[in-house]
């Protein structure tokens, strides 16, 4: 139910949270769930209590960010830092990275580290030609602080990323898409900071992709004749009559030639 209730109605998502974990406080996601709606309605102090005990109960770190930032809203953006070097990235789903860099980027400037704040968001997930679902959030943070140093065209330009890359992926089911730009340069390729505003979006699979598609197609066709099921090309039958007929024409000349040896 709080699951449900948390977008519309956070207060009270965040009393069946509180309910639920009266009756079963044992259970991990019983324990993020009041986590998660402590922190929407803004008890920092509760959420991170109860996403402490989520990772100590389920073993993982995939609240690693929700930490991060609930350390922050209680005004410890040093601690913030420290909690989020405790856990290797690599470690981490790209999700869960990307969560983490823009949490820890926040850290940052609440320290007033803008150059540092944009630093932790120059990951490899911060690529421009590709977008994936955390894509748009990604590029829009990364925009915010190239605005707070001043470079507005930069910051123009991947809010245009950003929104191009939110509608191709409300658009289609695939969860890659690509954006491109004319100089076909990355984040991470130079000084990692220059941009240009040519980008466009496409969708993913390319050329190549259907052609493995069709290579994976004619061994699915492959492993239906040999567990003996039909196809539905219709030449295939009189395709191994033929080949029948060829081999029983093969063997009666060989016996011949044996016959006339003998």
């Amino acid at each position: 139910m709080a699951s449900q209730l948390i977008g519309e109605d956070p207060e009270l998502a965040h009393r069946h949270a509180l309910a639920a974990a009266r009756r079963a406080g044992r259970i991990a996601i019983v324990r993020e769930t009041l986590a998660i709606t402590a922190y929407e309605t803004g008890d920092f102090a509760l959420a991170l209590r109860e996403l402490r005990t989520y990772r100590r109960i389920s073993g993982k770190n995939d609240q690693l960010p929700l930490i991060v930032d609930s350390e922050r809203g209680i005004g410890r953006p040093d601690r913030a830092l420290e909690e989020g070097r405790s856990v290797p990235r690599s470690e981490l789903p790209n999700e869960v990275q990307v969560a983490l860099a823009i949490a820890m980027s926040g850290a940052r400037l609440d320290l007033g580290q803008t150059d540092a704040a944009l630093a932790e968001l120059e990951i490899p997930q911060l690529d421009r030609r590709r977008a994936f679902s955390y894509s748009p959030t990604l590029f829009d943070a990364y925009a915010t602080v190239l605005e707070d140093l001043g470079r507005s065209a930069e910051s123009e330009e991947w809010r245009n990323l950003a929104e191009r890359a939110r509608e191709a992926l409300g658009q289609n089911d695939e969860d890659v898409m690509v954006v491109e730009d004319e100089g076909g340069d990355a984040i991470g390729d130079g000084d990692g900071g220059d941009a240009t505003s040519d980008g466009v979006v496409e969708e993913l699979p390319g050329e190549g992709d259907a052609a493995e598609g069709d290579a994976a197609e004619g061994d699915a066709a492959e492993g239906d004749a040999a567990d003996g099921e039909p196809t539905d090309h219709a030449g295939d039958g009189a395709s191994e009559a033929d080949t029948a007929t060829d081999d029983d024409s093969a063997r009666g000349e060989a016996s011949g030639e044996r016959g006339d040896g003998e």
